[in-house]
């Protein structure tokens, strides 16, 4: 009696291990296309970048259908830092043809006070108001800036050729409204590696900065590679 019941409990957790296996197994194939995949692009890459040379900005053809780029800035409680962005993005983009949509609410007037300074006589920036106090989601305050956008459209008769994420604390590149312009010729949607900067001030603003900087440091650069 004894013997029947070890041999049935050995072949109840031979079963038990075989489909295991088998879940571990078929588990792991998503990781395994993942890497398959990785090698293969990095491969590719390697051997096109061998036979035409990096493409540098300096390098870049004009796109041969340019277009104006929206940028849709949602901000709520941003009055710190949405101003010195904004500034920075003027100077940096000062040729490009852009408009810079920014989301408010009315119950956030020093986020106001700090933009419209800067909006007076500026045809690149565009403030969009939301119907609504804050706060409310991202995808709202964005729909906000949609809606602004195609109403810039029919004053200007010009219709914008994708738009541009931003955040208020970000820090713009000057280069990215022309290669975002020669890229979506190709691409649905574009994005660009993001470089944290170490924080500054109180030790809590540094910590957060600087763990921003190891998360990105982490994920960032395998993705760059595919």
């Amino acid at each position: 009696m004894e013997d029947r019941l070890f041999a049935a409990l050995q072949i109840i957790h031979h079963e038990i291990l075989l489909f295991a296996v088998i879940g571990l197994a078929l588990g792991g194939l998503d990781d395994l296309a993942i890497d398959i995949l990785f090698f293969l692009r990095r491969g590719w890459r390697a051997a096109r970048s061998g036979r035409t040379g990096r493409m540098t900005m300096a390098t870049l053809p004009p796109s041969p259908s340019p277009g104006r780029i929206a940028v849709f800035i949602p901000a709520w409680q941003e009055s710190d830092v949405i101003g010195p962005m904004l500034r920075h993005a003027l100077d940096r983009w000062n040729d490009e043809d852009y408009r810079v949509f920014v989301g408010v609410y009315p119950n956030d007037p020093a986020t106001v006070a700090a933009i419209a300074p800067i909006a007076i006589d500026q045809p690149h920036i565009i403030i969009g108001m939301n119907d609504r106090p804050g706060p409310t989601t991202k995808a709202d305050c964005l729909n906000i800036l949609w809606r602004a956008m195609l109403d810039q459209e029919r004053r200007e008769q010009v219709r914008f050729k994708a738009v541009l994420l931003h955040d208020a604390e970000d820090v713009v590149h000057e280069d990215e409204i022309r290669l975002f312009d020669h890229m979506i010729d190709r691409f649905q949607l574009v994005q660009l590696p993001v470089l944290p900067l170490p924080g500054r001030g109180s030790w809590l603003a540094r910590a957060v900065a600087n763990h921003y900087c190891d998360e990105f440091a982490e994920t960032n650069w395998p993705l760059a590679q595919l």
